[in-house]
């Protein structure tokens, strides 16, 4: 009988062969290591007599994955001349981004399949109920019509609109169209939403129910969030913030350790004689901390300034000026600003302030 001949019958005397492996795994690129990521970033358009007009001027930006990130600066500053570019619906002069992972030049199509964007302006159809708005732009996107039905249905139960699905949009709040709004960006599962003033118009309740309905979308899904606004109290609800003033970066971080940066308390003294009361404060301030008056009245900035005031008042009580009130705040997203670029966005805000549209349930 012919006996069967295997592997190690055919390999030298004393030699053992290896048993057979299995295919190594096949190798997956590791994800990259953030959402976004700028380098040189510029945008700049051609100006009357020659002149260039520069948008966006060297950005260098990183967002991780998972973060809610903000822009925050005063109109015209380049923010949503950023989310254009950052969403490939314009082309940069210069320099390089890459957004979930393609860049925004080579791939533009990639890019635009894996982001979501919100613009400032309503861009639903105020005479179709929400649910013909969400489908519609299902189906836009190439979803097939029984793929679109479900996700229209998933996304208005995550907007909370699943009992208002068959009410034309013009019936819903402001509050309520805003997050059909941003529901509808949802359709296609993005890996980033781009949120461009995502709340101008609406009154402080609903724009207080459109975060809490984005902080909830984060914690489900995941999802990075860059938004950029003017509101500071907005600001306050991101991971980190960065500064634009002009087109440039002044500063990034966590809202906390901008402020921290800052150092300084602002000390405000309501007298009888403000301007009295400014040269005897100017006298015993430290040296370098500036002094001055606005309509709040006699301000400085020391450390430590509740610690101050006690000292302060006695001082101008001794001068003969009555203190009527006093303060002590740490600093603010705003004393931030004026920190880096001299300028406050305070007068910015009430300039722009939209009218009142009503709340959302």
């Amino acid at each position: 009988m012919r006996r069967h001949t295997g592997p190690d019958d055919l390999a030298p005397a004393g030699v053992t062969t290896a048993a057979p492996t299995s295919p190594p795994p096949a190798h997956h690129p590791p994800e990259p290591a953030y959402a976004i990521s700028t380098r040189g970033l510029v945008k700049s358009y051609p100006g009357p007599e020659g002149m260039t007009t520069h948008a966006v001027r060297g950005l260098d930006l990183d967002v991780a994955r998972g973060e809610t990130f903000a822009f925050l600066g005063p109109n015209g500053a380049g923010k949503s001349t950023t989310i254009a570019l950052l969403c490939a619906l314009a082309r940069p002069t210069s320099g390089r981004a890459t957004v979930a992972g393609a860049d925004v030049l080579t791939q533009p199509h990639q890019v635009r399949r894996r982001v979501g964007m919100l613009f400032q302006h309503s861009a639903v159809d105020p005479d179709l109920t929400a649910e013909q708005n969400l489908h519609i732009h299902a189906r836009l996107y190439g979803l097939p019509r029984r793929q679109a039905r479900l996700r229209t249905a998933e996304v208005l139960d995550t907007a909370g609109l699943t009992d208002r699905r068959r009410s034309p949009v013009r019936t819903l709040s402001g509050g309520m169209r805003r997050r059909l709004e941003i529901a509808r960006q949802l359709l296609h599962a993005p890996e980033i939403l781009f949120l461009d003033e995502p709340t101008t118009g609406l009154d402080p309740h609903a724009r207080a129910q459109v975060w809490d309905h984005l902080r909830a979308l984060r914690a489900r899904h995941g999802s990075t969030l860059f938004v950029t606004t003017h509101y500071l109290e907005e600001a306050e609800h991101c991971d980190r913030i960065a500064i634009i003033d002009r087109g440039r970066l002044v500063a990034q971080g966590a809202p906390l350790a901008l402020k921290a940066a800052i150092g300084d308390d602002r000390v405000v003294l309501r007298t009888g004689d403000d301007a009295a009361a400014e040269r005897i404060v100017r006298r015993i301030a430290p040296s370098g901390h500036a002094v001055g008056v606005d309509a709040d009245g006699v301000c400085l900035r020391v450390p430590g300034g509740s610690a101050w005031i006690p000292r302060l008042c006695a001082a101008l009580e001794a001068g003969g000026i009555a203190v009527r009130a006093a303060s002590a705040t740490p600093p603010t997203l705003d004393d931030v600003f004026f920190h880096h670029t001299g300028r406050s966005l305070g007068p910015t805000l009430s300039a722009t302030a939209a009218p009142v549209t009503g709340g959302g349930r």
